[in-house]
């Protein structure tokens, strides 16, 4: 691909500029005694409850009450809080410096499906290593509770698009989730499916 012919670039959040361990959060949850997590949440697959939290349907303390529900007795909402944040890893560094790269010749911006609960020690992961506030770095920042809408859906991509007078064909979209990559894909985005950091670092070299 060359970036040359591109205007706009849209990265992900999870997985492709901090580090994901969906399996962490599941094996936290499998401690806590819900043996059957990941049949209700996955990378690839979830239920409408974690859904309406990602599109700020509901609050973070509905979403709680509702785990409640699942878990056995005598578990209280900070372990769930715990459990749920238990995937959020680092920003690499090497990560930051490439986005304040970019930024000086291309339009960057940030769409991620996130929730409430994921905001603050994603901003704490963020502040142990650059100095500067996020929102510095993207021209925009769109996150999935604020907005009312996630990917993979359509609507999303159209709407950021149209946000920000972003032509799809000079777009880029960056996602380590194939069904986003996929939903991009329907908008005329074009797209790099994220898989390990060495190929998606040699793609800005």
């Amino acid at each position: 691909m060359n970036l040359q012919e591109v205007e706009n670039i849209i990265f992900d959040l999870g997985g492709v500029l901090i580090d994901i361990d969906y399996q962490a959060t599941t094996n936290a949850f499998h401690q806590l005694g819900v043996r059957d997590f990941e049949q209700r949440y996955s990378q690839l697959n979830q239920n409408s409850l974690f859904d309406d939290f990602e599109k700020g349907v509901i609050s973070s303390q509905h979403f709680i009450n509702k785990i409640m529900e699942i878990v056995p007795r005598g578990v209280t909402p900070n372990e769930i809080v715990h459990a749920w944040n238990a995937m959020l890893g680092n920003f690499p560094t090497k990560k930051i410096d490439l986005i304040k790269k970019v930024g000086l010749t291309h339009r960057v911006f940030m769409l991620s499906n996130t929730n409430s609960l994921h905001l603050p020690p994603v901003i704490s992961a963020w502040n142990r290593v650059e100095q500067r506030d996020m929102n510095c770095y993207f021209e925009k920042v769109y996150l999935s509770f604020e907005i009312g809408m996630r990917k993979p859906d359509e609507e999303v991509f159209n709407w950021v698009c149209n946000q920000n007078n972003l032509t799809p064909k000079k777009t880029l979209f960056i996602d380590d989730s194939p069904q986003h990559i996929a939903g991009a894909k329907k908008v005329g985005l074009l797209t790099y499916y994220y898989q390990n950091s060495e190929e998606f670092y040699s793609l800005f070299s």
